[in-house]
């Protein structure tokens, strides 16, 4: 393994007991550039361009309670070509990580706290929290965006030597929440945010040269907290979901999230360039949903895939204190009980129809981007540990046929959103891999695999060793280099 680039950043934490700052959520302060890794197997030659995963990684000694969704944003990336790979580790250079990083200490609380307990303003929709750019990460006009669940400023990176680009210059005063969607067809880039004054919800249309080209209202009835949005070929998706926070809790500072299963799951159909005006809406059964997967256009009907969370609000884990106890459980897929679940909506008589196709727990799942916005017939899931917010294995499933095949990465291996890679010159949909980092907390150490997206029974076909054990994240995208030296030569 030759490290051609190592760099340690400055640390207060201390260590503690918390189930989320050990074991394989135990954080890391060292960037490395690294080649030459010791393979496990063959690296393909027919693969080509990189893999980036965002994740939670805590700096400063948290002011109140710690969640594993408030670490500092820091993106993992693995690059292929010609039966190489090359990888890096930087963390987001954000306002809030370069401030305490000088002030030597956290300088904002998490968002298991009131916003009260932080020593500066800070930003997104629950107010005072760090805008840590540590949730979701894509690839738009050839550079990587990073992007923080409760919106903030986005954050744009080169994607091979992940070098810092500064902030969107088109940001709105709502900020971008996570998951933005490019439409690979066209090159945009859409996007929703959302807040706690009125009209609660915006959507926004950045075009294939990183200009915003479009931004509108979507009014909803009170403060919400929707978490993803979908997109078809002409229309756009967005959800009002019967889990927000406590109107009355607000006016006194306190940010409390309460489910309502009496209310309905409602969905704002519009025009891809639509406004206000031009919404569709549609009602269909209570749930939350974290992730939609893809939806696409069928007659006169929106099909739409996701992942429906049949306890939205479960109780808490039992033998922690109730607090710690309903925190884990809020982020354990088996609690919340994540299904994959088909919505179709008929644009022309409003009627709604609901399908369940797995009845497992699942969750952050991929599909071959190239089919977004289309009709897709794969799509590849995770399932997690028990009680924990880590991924155990994964299954593959044909839409079409209504087959599924999984694969277990194996004991004490914990693996990250798998994004998938086509093949060069691939002849259809699953012609590919699906690429994942995996910690192994028996060998002490992390990997990245790519999996056979035709067999994903069959294992990884090669191995990657990285120079360091990495912390457990959350999401992760692909891009072909192809896609990205396009934007290169403009």
């Amino acid at each position: 393994m030759a490290v051609t680039y190592k760099n340690i950043v400055k640390t207060s934490l201390k260590a503690s007991h918390h189930p989320y700052l050990n074991g394989a959520w135990t954080p890391n302060f060292t960037e490395y550039t690294a080649t030459d890794m010791e393979v496990i197997g063959r690296i393909p030659d027919d693969i080509d361009g990189v893999y980036i995963r965002n994740t939670e990684n805590p700096v400063q000694e948290p002011i109140g309670h710690y969640h594993p969704f408030d670490g500092d944003g820091m993106l993992h990336s693995m690059s292929f070509k010609d039966g190489k790979a090359e990888y890096r580790n930087r963390f987001v250079r954000t306002k809030g990580f370069n401030a305490e990083q000088e002030a030597g200490a956290a300088l904002w609380a998490g968002i298991a706290n009131p916003p009260s307990m932080s020593v500066r303003p800070g930003w997104g929709a629950q107010g005072g929290v760090k805008d840590a750019s540590s949730t979701d990460v894509v690839i738009h006009a050839g550079e990587v965006v990073s992007t923080f669940w409760q919106c903030g400023d986005g954050y744009r990176l080169d994607p091979y030597t992940l070098e810092q680009l500064g902030t969107e210059s088109w940001t709105p005063i709502d900020g971008i929440s996570a998951h933005p969607k490019v439409d690979e067809r066209t090159g945009e880039m859409l996007f929703f945010n959302y807040s706690t004054h009125p009209p609660y919800q915006h959507y926004g249309v950045v075009d294939s040269n990183n200009k915003l080209v479009h931004y509108t209202p979507v009014p909803l009835p009170g403060p919400r907290l929707p978490h993803d949005m979908a997109f078809s070929e002409n229309y756009s998706i967005l959800a009002d979901l019967p889990m927000f926070w406590d109107p009355e809790q607000l006016k006194e500072g306190r940010y409390h999230a309460g489910y309502h299963p009496e209310m309905p799951t409602r969905f704002a159909i519009l025009p891809r360039y639509g406004n206000t005006e031009d919404i569709q809406w549609f009602e269909a059964s209570a749930t939350f949903v974290l992730h939609w997967m893809n939806a696409y256009e069928e007659g006169d009907e929106i099909v739409l895939d996701g992942y429906f969370q049949d306890n939205p609000d479960p109780e808490p884990l039992p033998g922690l204190p109730r607090a710690a106890g309903k925190m884990m459980a809020n982020i354990d897929i088996h609690s919340f009980q994540s299904k994959l679940h088909r919505w179709r909506f008929n644009l022309k008589t409003g009627a709604v129809i609901e399908q369940r196709l797995d009845d497992r727990a699942l969750e952050f799942g991929t599909i071959n981007q190239q089919y977004a916005g289309r009709k897709h017939r794969y799509i590849y899931s995770v399932w997690g540990e028990p009680n924990w917010f880590m991924f155990s294995g994964m299954v593959k499933h044909d839409l079409d046929t209504g087959e599924s095949w999984s694969l277990a990465f194996g004991e004490q291996r914990f693996g990250s959103e798998a994004p998938f890679a086509p093949r060069i010159n691939a002849k259809d949909e699953d012609d590919g891999y699906l690429v994942s980092f995996i910690t192994d907390m028996k060998e002490n150490r992390s990997e990245c695999v790519l999996i056979d997206a035709k067999d994903i029974e069959a294992g990884p076909v090669c191995r990657i060793i990285l120079p360091h054990r990495i912390c457990s994240g959350t999401h992760a995208t692909w891009a072909s280099g192809e896609s990205i030296r396009r934007y290169e030569k403009k």
